[in-house]
Formats: C-alpha cells, structure tokens, sequence
C-alpha cells in the first residue's frame, strides 16, 4: 500500500498532490477489517447492534466488548481497532463527565458527537496517526433520540440508520428497506440482529458474538444492553429469518 500514496504516506498532516491524506484511507481500511456495527434511529429510540469477531475460541465469553455505556444518557459501539476504541472512548466520557460538572446538565447528543469528531479530527492533523475506528453513537436528550457516526477522518454526521465494517454494504441496502417511523425499539432491535446475522461471513469468521444495545422507554432512556430475554427473542428471530431466506434460495 505504500508504494500508493509515493511518499506522501509518511505523515498525516501531509496531503498528496491530489489533495488526498493516505493515512486517513488506512485507518478507514482498519476499519472495513472489522466486524460489522449497525446503528437505528426509530419511533422512541435508538438501538446499536455490533458483529464482535472472535478470533479464538479460547477467549472468554463476553470480553473485549465493542459497545460502551459513555454517559446514563449516551452509547457508543465501535468497529476498528479495539485499542483505538478504548482510546476514543476514554475521551468520550471525559468529556460527558466534564460538561456535566460544568452545566450541571448531560451533555446534547449533537455537541457529544461534535467534541469526539473535533479529537478524533486532530489526530489527522498531526504526526501521530489516525484512529483506526468509525464510532456510532446513540443519546437521548431533550429534543429526543439521535444517532451519530463518526469516521477515522473525523467526519460526523447525524442519520436514521448507519453502518461500519466489513459488511457496510450489504447492511446498508437492508437498512435502507426499513421503515424507521413505523417500528418500534423492540422491533429494531429484531431487525438489527436479522441484519448481522445476514451480513457475517461464516467462511471468513467463524465465530462472533452479537452485541444488542439501546435507549427508549423501556431502558428509562438511559442506554443499556437489552434483556436477555429480547436478547434471545432477537437472535431466534434472526435465525429463522435467514433460514427463510435460504429456503426460498434453495427452491
């Protein structure tokens, strides 16, 4: 790869005659290595879904988790590198913790997702090198539920629904059949798990474990991970799903 960017690879703060930043194109590479991550804005709340790869099955269950509780109010699921994402995630409630101190308030979503996009941001701007993660964010304040993304060049922007890792393209045609308005957060987080379990790559990943996370009525608008009761609800569904559609394929 190196041999692309011709010597203006060296350093993130050096643009190449095309106005291109090489180092910011591998950290979105590090990212597209990565387990898939889904996020959705609905009626009522957001949910966050993540395809954690297991690379052995001699780790421990439940380990080296890619959704983060920030605040009561605010979750992050990551995809990238996982020691990137502890970094930006310490900073993250860094900055919750401080707004709250100051305002004696939770910080807005949009003002969260634009202090961790403007950190993540410098880091392009510098010698050290770009993270290698994209971060979906989900808060709830005043004004309702939001959803956020963030990416290695420290672009952030607000949707419906968002995606990251290595099966970004085909969650993102089937996030794009949902009808946000119409489902519920119950409903979502069914639909988020369909989607991972629609995207992995059994060949290549083996194993994963799925995260379900989410903020709504049910989670008193704090962000948590689900019930395991909807948490195996989701998973059955998921499964039964895409045993549907294999089926339909067969024939």
């Amino acid at each position: 790869m190196s041999s692309v960017g011709s010597g203006y690879d060296l350093s993130a703060a050096t643009l190449s005659p095309e106005g291109r930043i090489f180092q910011v194109e591998y950290a979105a590479k590090a990212v597209e290595a990565s387990g898939t991550a889904i996020g959705v804005q609905v009626a009522g709340g957001v949910v966050l879904g993540v395809e954690k790869i297991v690379r052995s099955p001699l780790l421990e269950y439940g380990s080296n988790k890619r959704i983060f509780k920030i605040a009561p109010h605010v979750g992050v699921a990551t995809v990238g590198l996982l020691a990137d994402s502890r970094q930006i995630v310490n900073h993250s409630r860094s900055e919750a913790a401080k707004y709250k101190q100051t305002y004696n308030s939770p910080i807005p979503g949009h003002l969260f997702a634009e202090r961790v996009s403007s950190y993540v941001h410098r880091y392009t701007m510098s010698g050290a090198r770009p993270f290698g993660v994209s971060s979906i964010i989900a808060t709830y304040d005043k004004a309702g539920p939001h959803l956020y993304m963030v990416e290695p060049s420290g672009v952030s922007f607000g949707y419906r629904g968002a995606c990251a890792g290595k099966g970004k393209q085909a969650a993102k045609a089937e996030i794009e059949k949902l009808k946000f308005a119409q489902l519920s957060p119950q409903e979502a987080v069914k639909e988020v798990a369909k989607i991972i379990y629609a995207v992995h790559d059994e060949i290549k990943d083996k194993y994963f474990e799925l995260e379900l996370s989410w903020i709504c009525a049910d989670s008193g608008f704090k962000h948590e991970f689900v019930p395991q009761s909807l948490y195996d609800e989701a998973v059955e569904y998921a499964k039964a799903a895409i045993a549907e559609d294999r089926g339909f394929m067969d024939d």
